[in-house]
């Protein structure tokens, strides 16, 4: 055994006084304790910004994000809408009703080839464009 170790053989606290030797009483407390009082300075001068709110929430009632899909899932899934009931099919073009179908906007990335006659609340520019080259039309 040391001999600090045996030095302090019983003796009750070891050298350290009564609290210093329970937990983290020497060092101040543990975590974010005393930053009112013994960590004030480190607090100021590492985290300055600790107390208080920073930024807003907005509503949830304001806050709305759109359902969407693009050109080339709607031309791939095209089958699964007319099973689903959503689309149906009439000399070789598509009537598609994406509202009822739980989307919001369709978007133009990707490419499609099959003649589409789609109901939707908002298309992009360039979904509009594809879908009219394709032989169909967007009604909104």
């Amino acid at each position: 055994m040391p001999s600090r170790t045996q030095k302090f053989r019983g003796k009750r606290t070891h050298g350290r006084g009564k609290k210093s030797g329970r937990g983290a009483g020497m060092i101040g407390g543990r975590g974010q304790s005393g930053l009112c009082k013994t960590g004030k300075i480190g607090m100021l001068k590492y985290d300055r910004n600790h107390w208080g709110r920073r930024g807003f929430k907005r509503p949830q009632c304001v806050v709305k994000a759109n359902t969407t899909i693009n050109v080339s899932e709607l031309a791939a899934n095209i089958g699964r809408f007319v099973d689903a009931g959503f689309a149906k099919e009439e000399g070789g073009k598509y009537t598609v009703d994406l509202t009822e179908a739980g989307y919001d906007k369709l978007l133009g990335c990707g490419s499609i080839d099959i003649a589409v006659d789609v109901t939707v609340a908002e298309a992009s520019a360039k979904a509009k464009e594809k879908v009219e080259a394709a032989g169909g039309s967007i009604a909104e």
